[in-house]
C-alpha cells in the first residue's frame, strides 16, 4: 500500500458508553496513531480492548487501547473501498462493508476464514450496524436508496425496505439519487432513525423482531440540513442541523408521533457551546459526506453500436447491389 500516512484518534469511543482515558489508565490527553490511507470508519470491539479502522484501500487495521505505542495490525483487506465496520456483541464477528455493493462477515480471531456474504444491495454498502439488543440481526443501508434487514451469520436477508416508495410525489428530491449517511438505533423501543445524504428529512422506523422485518413509522422533516442524528437513553433523538440559530433539536414521540420538544435548559447549553465553535462545526459536519462520488460511472455505448452497425450493413448492401446491376446501353450501371 502506498499514500500519505494519516493520523487517527484512539482515544475517541463509541456512544452512547463514554470510556475516559484515566479509566483505561492511559493519559488524558489524546493519543494518535499513524495509518497507511486514509481511515473511513473505525469502531471499537465489545471488550474495548482494540479500535478497528477501515481505510480507503480496503484494509482492516487494529490498535490496542491500552498499548498507547503499539503498531497496527492488519486483520483483513477487501478488494475496494471499505465505507463502515461493525463487530458482533460477542466479538466473534468482524462486519466490513464495502464499495463493491457487498457485506462481509469474517471471523475475528481468524479474518481470513469468512463465515458468509450479505449479498443483495446494487450500489455501495454505505453503513451497517448489528441491532442493539438483537445481536443476531444486521442493518444495512446503501446508494440504491434501500434499508435491509439481515441474519447475518447465514447472509439471509430478511427484509427490504425501499426509501423512495416512502417519498411524497411533490417532494423536490424525489428523483434524486441518495445514500444513508447514519443509522442509528434507540434500543428502549427498538426504534431506528435514519439520515440521508444532503436531504432535510430523517426515516423513523421500528424494528419487529419477532416478526423479523422494519416497521415504517414516520418522516421528521426540517427547514436546514440535517448533519447528524443520534439517540440518548432516556431523552430521545438528537438533531444536528446546518443552522447557527437552532443548530440542535431533541425529539421525543408524543402520542405515538415523534415531534420536536420545547427548548430545555439541556438543549440551550449545548447550542450556545456549539454557536461558540460554529466555524470547526462548519468545517467538519458541513462538509460534503462524499457518498455521492461513490456511483460508479456506467457507460452504455450498445446504442450507438447498433447504430454503426446498422450503417455498416447498409452500405455493403449498397455496394453489394451495385456490383450484381447489369451495365446499361451506354455501359453504365443500370439503377
Amino acid at each position: 500500500m502506498t499514500g500519505c500516512p494519516r493520523r487517527v484518534a484512539s482515544a475517541i469511543s463509541r456512544p452512547p458508553r463514554v470510556v475516559s482515558a484515566p479509566a483505561l489508565g492511559v493519559a488524558a490527553f489524546p493519543v494518535f496513531r499513524t495509518v497507511v490511507r486514509r481511515c473511513t470508519a473505525l469502531t471499537f470491539t465489545a471488550s474495548e480492548e482494540k479500535v478497528l479502522v477501515a481505510d480507503k484501500s480496503g484494509d482492516v487495521y487494529s490498535f490496542p487501547v491500552l498499548d498507547q505505542h503499539g503498531p497496527g495490525r492488519l486483520e483483513l483487506g477487501h478488494l475496494s473501498m471499505l465505507l463502515d465496520v461493525a463487530v458482533s456483541p460477542d466479538d466473534r464477528y468482524v462486519l466490513t462493508a464495502d464499495r463493491d455493493e457487498k457485506i462481509r462477515v469474517s471471523w475475528a480471531t481468524a479474518p481470513h476464514n469468512i463465515e458468509s456474504f450479505c449479498l443483495g444491495h446494487t450500489e455501495f454498502v454505505s453503513r451497517i450496524l448489528v441491532a442493539p439488543g438483537h445481536p443476531e440481526l444486521l442493518l444495512s443501508s446503501s446508494g440504491d436508496r434501500t434499508l435491509r434487514l439481515w441474519e447475518y451469520r447465514s447472509g439471509r436477508q430478511l427484509h427490504c425496505c425501499h426509501l423512495t416508495s416512502l417519498q411524497e410525489p411533490a417532494e423536490p428530491w424525489g428523483d434524486k439519487r441518495f445514500a444513508v449517511s447514519r443509522i442509528t438505533y434507540w434500543r428502549q423501543e427498538d426504534c431506528v432513525a435514519l439520515l440521508c445524504d444532503s436531504l432535510p428529512v430523517v426515516y423513523l422506523f421500528q424494528l419487529d423482531a419477532p416478526r423479523q422485518q422494519l416497521v415504517y413509522r414516520q418522516q421528521l422533516p426540517f427547514q436546514h440540513r440535517v448533519w447528524d442524528v443520534a439517540f440518548e437513553e432516556g431523552q430521545g433523538l438528537w438533531v444536528l442541523q446546518d443552522c447557527r440559530e437552532e443548530p440542535l433539536v431533541l425529539c421525543r414521540p408524543v402520542g405515538g408521533q415523534w415531534q420536536g420538544v420545547p427548548e430545555s435548559a439541556v438543549v440551550r447549553r449545548v447550542s450556545a457551546h456549539l454557536r461558540g465553535n460554529w466555524a470547526a462545526l462548519e468545517g467538519c459536519a458541513g462538509g460534503d459526506s462524499g457518498l455521492s462520488g461513490l456511483y460508479k460511472a456506467t457507460c452504455d455505448n450498445m446504442t450507438s453500436y447498433l447504430k454503426r452497425k446498422e450503417e455498416r450493413l447498409q452500405q455493403q448492401l449498397e455496394r453489394k447491389r451495385r456490383r450484381t446491376c447489369p451495365p446499361g446501353p451506354a455501359g453504365r450501371p443500370r439503377r
